[in-house]
């Protein structure tokens, strides 16, 4: 999922570099010079998708980037701070999800003493950085959205494609277009956010606001499943003026040490964002004591982000830190999707396929309980069935047609396994389709439904962060019962929600009953019409998240283009 993130401080009549001009127009005064330069910057726009049709530029140009990358495998990873590459004593292999035989890459663990030097050298750039003005600022990011967009997108998504097992598509949306839509418009909504200003002024006093970036440094921690996430949670902060400490994903180093890499070709000073890989516990014990810590922008799982908070908590008690640190986590999802009885059944089909089984289950948006009618059952599951058995699947970088791939790793692999071997002996579930794996060459699990016979098995409130879907038949007539049936399941992973219908009124009584339900709520009505509720909690310093894919033209953009794209590859979408 996507969101911009930006950790900022507000205070009035202090001193302050940015004054704001009507209509987006921004008056810079630098201190370093006596010139005044008005500005503005571009309109907000999403990144084109190329469609990689068969002998068209953008897939010839892919092929000979994998070609090239897979010739270099195993790919050297490293430790970025103080802008250089830094020894490497320790490291972690990363096999291809396609082929675990195959090292990808390797995962270099930043030893205690690099973390504390990476953070101590990101202070010591703090105060040139935040006193760079917006528009020096927002440019290296204009910049960098430009490379990713251009001279590194087959790079970016090639890396993405063999270290996480994406297909085409699905690397295409992520590594580049998001990727370069959060640079992009994360500038753009952080000057949204300059521009705020008081507007009343009383007689002989002016009234601003100065936007202070905080007063230490930021830990970003990004996922493996989206490497556009890691170019956002550090990006946010960066913009608005933050010194970041990253560490990706071991599942996505690679891919991300070529984001860092992009950023520092664009032009951002060698210590604003140092790049730290290694061990979780060794870094968190450096980080989580330093007294200059201040914020921690963070995606992953909720157990792994609610010891986070806990250990940040205990910190603020003994009084480690300068100030107190702010915490913004996007975390797990339990996805539902409601259909009623007045829906498009077809369309809801073949949406429900997507959510569930693209980039095989592994987004923390991706549907895993579904509420079906009565009425309406027995022609939304042979369809679903008939379809899903029509999946192909396969190594993404080999079989460039694969609509999915393997599961990124060996230990999602065997969680997975566990769920889907406990639930085929289950007498409660009725498998509908899938239900096996193999890892004899890679990580790779069938798409598989279960039918359960209650809306509470456990199927329901369990993450399983794979292909499997849980549906559950209700009685028509049980329509109010079956909305507060979907409130209280997901294991309090309110994170997406859907709901399928024609009916207005059906809409709006699932709107009003699901409204804390989810914090991303999509509505379809006549095919595509999808609307965002938005009713995520977000911390004050980030003053807005931007989920970019839930504007009201993008979903309906997307699902145009894929299914295309998909229908060219010999898919039935």
């Amino acid at each position: 999922m996507s969101s911009i993130r930006t950790l900022a401080q507000s205070t009035r009549n202090v001193r302050g570099q940015l004054a704001i001009t009507p209509r987006r127009t921004f008056r810079q005064t630098c201190l370093r010079s006596m010139a005044t330069v008005p500005f503005r910057l571009p309109d907000p726009r999403n990144e084109p998708n190329p469609t990689y049709e068969k002998g068209s530029h953008e897939r010839t140009k892919l092929e000979e980037t994998l070609k090239r990358m897979k010739s270099q495998i195993p790919l050297q990873s490293d430790i970025f701070y103080n802008g250089k590459s830094q020894q490497v004593s320790k490291a972690w292999d990363q096999p291809l999800p396609a082929d675990h035989k195959t090292t990808f890459t390797s995962y270099p663990l930043a030893t205690k003493e690099q973390v504390s030097t990476a953070i101590h050298s990101a202070l010591k750039a703090k105060r040139s950085w935040e006193n760079t003005p917006f528009v020096d600022r927002a440019a290296i990011f204009l910049k960098a959205a430009e490379l990713v967009a251009g001279k590194y997108r087959y790079e970016l998504i090639a890396a993405t494609m063999l270290g996480q097992g994406k297909n085409i598509w699905q690397g295409e949306v992520d590594a580049a277009a998001e990727l370069t839509d959060f640079f992009r418009l994360n500038c753009n909504y952080a000057a949204e956010i300059l521009e705020k200003q008081p507007e009343r002024g009383t007689n002989g006093m002016w009234s601003r606001l100065d936007y202070r970036p905080v007063e230490g440094f930021v830990y970003a921690i990004s996922p493996f499943n989206f490497t556009a996430i890691g170019g956002n949670l550090i990006s946010g902060p960066a913009i608005m003026g933050n010194v970041v400490l990253w560490k990706p994903s071991p599942s996505n180093v690679y891919a991300s040490a070529i984001v860092y890499k992009i950023l520092l070709e664009a032009g951002l000073p060698p210590d604003v964002i140092q790049f730290v890989p290694g061990d979780p516990e060794e870094i968190n014990d450096v980080v989580l004591s330093h007294r200059d810590f201040a914020g921690l922008n963070f995606v992953g799982s909720s157990d792994v982000f609610r010891s986070l908070c806990a250990r940040i908590g205990q910190g603020i008690g003994n009084n480690t830190y300068r100030e107190f640190p702010r915490m913004v986590g996007e975390t797990s999802g339990k996805n539902f999707t409601l259909v009623h009885s007045s829906a498009d059944i077809q369309s809801a089909v073949k949406h429900v396929i997507r959510a569930s089984f693209e980039y095989q289950g592994q987004k923390c948006s991706a549907t895993s309980r579904l509420y079906l009618p009565e009425s309406r059952s027995k022609e939304f599951i042979d369809t679903l069935v008939e379809d899903v058995k029509g999946i192909t699947q396969g190594s993404p970088h080999e079989d460039l047609a694969a609509f999915m791939g393997p599961v990124i790793h060996r230990r999602s692999f065997e969680k997975i396994k566990a769920v889907i071997d406990e639930s085929n002996e289950d007498s409660s579930l009725k498998i509908l389709v899938g239900g096996t794996y193999d890892d004899s060459e890679g990580f790779y699990i069938k798409p598989t439904v279960y039918l359960s016979d209650s809306p509470d098995h456990k199927l329901f409130n369990y993450e399983i962060f794979g292909p499997v879907l849980a549906i559950y038949v209700y009685p028509d007539a049980e329509w109010n019962q079956i909305l507060e049936k979907v409130d209280q399941a997901g294991g309090n992973f309110a994170l997406t929600g859907a709901i399928f219908a024609n009916s207005r009124a059906a809409i709006r009584e699932a709107e009003d009953a699901l409204r804390y339900s989810a914090g991303n709520f999509y509505i379809s009505k006549d095919r595509i019409a999808i609307h965002p509720l938005s009713s995520e909690i977000t911390n004050c310093f980030f003053l807005l998240r931007l989920q970019n894919y839930c504007r009201s033209d993008r979903p309906a953009e997307l699902w145009r283009k894929s299914s295309k794209w998909y229908k060219r590859q010999g898919w039935f979408l």
